[in-house]
């Protein structure tokens, strides 16, 4: 995924009512930035850390920019929780997520049900089911997802365990978007039932990839695909 507009450089003031986020650019002006992560954004906050913005294209929103990644430890993470989906849909078109290529169709935002899933790639021998999540947590060497209680994410976990029982593919696919951790696992600590959920998905055949992706600012590329462990 590229950056179709040069990002703003800054630094992190605060973040504030979960959607805000004070920023100080380079030349000194302190704007309000846009913050799509409705999570705790736990382990991926440090003040004073440098940022990168990009200017909002609707010239009548309130915010006019939107907060796009953080530098912790030397590493740019990415914290806008729209990225994840096109970058699977177009890792899935391309063929660049190992175990998802070889789909001549490929469709977002497929209602099923009275639930709605990011996903369907479609071929002359199956129907697959994706929902993406984005993780941004690191616990030791571990990628953590969630980092706050999620309902609908144990809903969507629901809808896939009934797909695969329908007969169709069913996958569960985590965006890690930052490079220092090297495995992906559930935080049960913070939501015991989605874990409990995705390891009932898991054991009726629902498939778990994690894709560990690079952020900088010119681009999100697809990196590689983690192991995990529930």
């Amino acid at each position: 995924m590229k950056f179709d507009t040069p990002l703003i450089h800054g630094t992190l003031i605060k973040r504030y009512k979960r959607f805000l986020s004070d920023i100080k650019l380079d030349d000194g002006e302190i704007v309000t930035a846009h913050c799509t992560n409705s999570g705790s954004m736990k382990t991926c906050l440090e003040e004073g850390a440098e940022v990168y913005l990009s200017p909002a294209k609707d010239p009548k929103r309130k915010t006019k920019f939107t907060w796009e990644m953080i530098k912790i430890n030397g590493d740019w993470i990415g914290i806008h929780t729209s990225h994840p989906n096109l970058i699977a849909y177009e890792g899935i078109k391309d063929n660049q997520i190992e175990g998802l290529t070889g789909y001549e169709a490929v469709s977002r935002e497929v209602k099923v049900g009275n639930s709605r899933l990011d996903i369907m790639a479609q071929n002359a021998h199956e129907t697959c089911f994706v929902e993406v999540k984005n993780v941004t947590m690191k616990e030791g060497r571990f990628a953590r997802f969630p980092d706050a209680v999620t309902t609908r994410g144990k809903k969507h976990l629901e809808t896939l365990i009934s797909l695969k029982k329908e007969g169709y593919r069913a996958v569960m696919l985590y965006i890690i978007q930052r490079m220092d951790v090297s495995i992906f696992g559930t935080a049960a600590n913070i939501d015991p039932d989605y874990a409990n959920t995705l390891k009932k998905a898991y054991s009726q055949g629902v498939e778990i990839i994690p894709i560990q992706v690079k952020v900088t600012p010119e681009s999100i590329d697809i990196f590689k695909t983690l192991p995990f462990e529930l």
